[in-house]
């Protein structure tokens, strides 16, 4: 349920491409280094969503982080391995994969529609 709600990495050479880092524009090292950070929490979700489905599932070992994962997802509590390559946030796991699905919306929307007239600023991984 949660890999269907979240998105998966951005797409960093379109980025970068789109958005190159130069001096003239602070902004654009800023949309890179934040799509970098989301990445990170994105890929290591994917994998380790994928992983505990598979363990229930008798389709490979259930390791000790795989069982940590699964209880927290159970107790709808953000498992440590994402809050460790997340944002900082003290919500549960339901209210922290809403919030990280807006924070992502922001930054695409700002790579589809062009820089932002306005920034979220707690919106940012590291504001």
């Amino acid at each position: 349920m949660i890999e269907s709600k979240t998105p998966g990495v951005i797409d960093l050479d379109d980025v970068s491409e789109t958005y190159p880092t130069e001096y003239t524009e602070s902004m654009n090292t800023v949309l890179t280094q934040e799509c970098v950070r989301y990445n990170a929490v994105l890929g290591l979700m994917a994998v380790m969503l994928r992983d505990v489905q598979k363990a229930l599932k008798g389709e490979v070992v259930m390791s000790e982080e795989l069982e940590i994962l699964a209880t927290s997802l159970y107790n709808n509590q953000v498992p440590d391995a994402f809050a460790k390559v997340g944002p900082l946030s003290l919500k549960p796991l339901s209210s922290w994969i809403s919030d990280l699905n807006d924070r992502l919306d922001f930054i695409n929307k700002w790579i589809d529609k062009g820089k932002p007239p306005a920034y979220w600023i707690s919106g940012f991984f590291f504001p």
